[in-house]
């Protein structure tokens, strides 16, 4: 479009420069002092500890501190430090696991399945993952029923979190299974309680362990849903078969 070069040429610029300066001011993010003092402030108090993510919360003057897969509440100053549960009255929805759930699906995602063990076919409705210690009670009930599990759908995906620490009985156990020619068949035989041959090797035990810290898992068997909900302790096949339907529903 052609403007000659006069008065008028010069006004169109002008306005046409006043026009996009508030554009570009609005479109840049605005600075919240409250989630560097807090960086700062977590920092110092909590030995250099770095938060993954700040984020405002719900709550007026109270930011969301994410660090790993676990959240807390934390003042605008930085003082006071919460560590619970936050629901929202009015939908009952639990805000806290909502958030954390979607982090620790993420972290097991980034496991892969070369570094689990794994039962089922590939062609089951469901794959949940389960923190197991070779020697819990509730793990070996469990792995006794991994046939009825895959018939109802549900495809296991196993990551070691032998409860008692690192080189515990447990855990050389866990070592041994990883390392053996054939990890299912160890697994079956340790399950059952039965002696397996004591191997060493590259192993993914201690990744898995802390992994386990990270994502909240305080015992076992400690189940994570394909939401990324973790259910710790045992549940029947049937049951869990009916929990995974239900939260697929829901989630349409």
């Amino acid at each position: 479009m052609y403007f000659p070069s006069s008065p008028v040429r010069i006004l169109f610029f002008a306005v046409s420069l006043c026009l996009a300066v508030p554009v570009v001011a609005a479109d840049a993010p605005v600075a919240d002092p409250a989630m560097e003092k807090i960086r700062a402030e977590l920092s110092r108090r909590l030995d250099g500890i770095t938060p993954d993510s700040i984020e405002a919360s719900p709550v007026p003057g109270l930011y969301e501190v994410l660090i790993g897969a676990r959240l807390y509440y934390v003042s605008a100053d930085g003082r006071y430090f919460i560590q619970g549960q936050m629901t929202d009255i009015e939908t009952g929805e639990n805000l806290t696991e909502a958030k954390v759930a979607k982090v620790r699906r993420k972290l097991l995602d980034e496991v892969g399945e070369e570094n689990m063990i794994v039962y089922g076919k590939g062609d089951e409705k469901h794959t949940i993952d389960i923190f197991t210690d070779i020697d819990c009670g509730y793990c070996r009930k469990l792995h006794a029923q991994m046939d009825e599990y895959n018939a109802e759908g549900i495809r296991v995906r196993y990551l070691f979190y032998p409860r008692a620490g690192v080189n515990s009985d447990s855990w050389r156990k866990a070592v041994s299974v990883w390392c053996a020619d054939d990890r299912k068949k160890a697994m079956d035989a340790a399950k059952q309680g039965k002696s397996i041959e004591q191997k060493n090797c590259s192993n993914p035990v201690a990744d898995q362990f802390a992994l386990g810290r990270t994502v909240g898992v305080t015992g076992t068997p400690a189940l994570v849903l394909e939401s990324g909900e973790l259910v710790p302790g045992y549940v029947p096949p049937a049951r869990l078969r009916q929990l995974l339907d239900s939260k697929k529903t829901g989630n349409k």
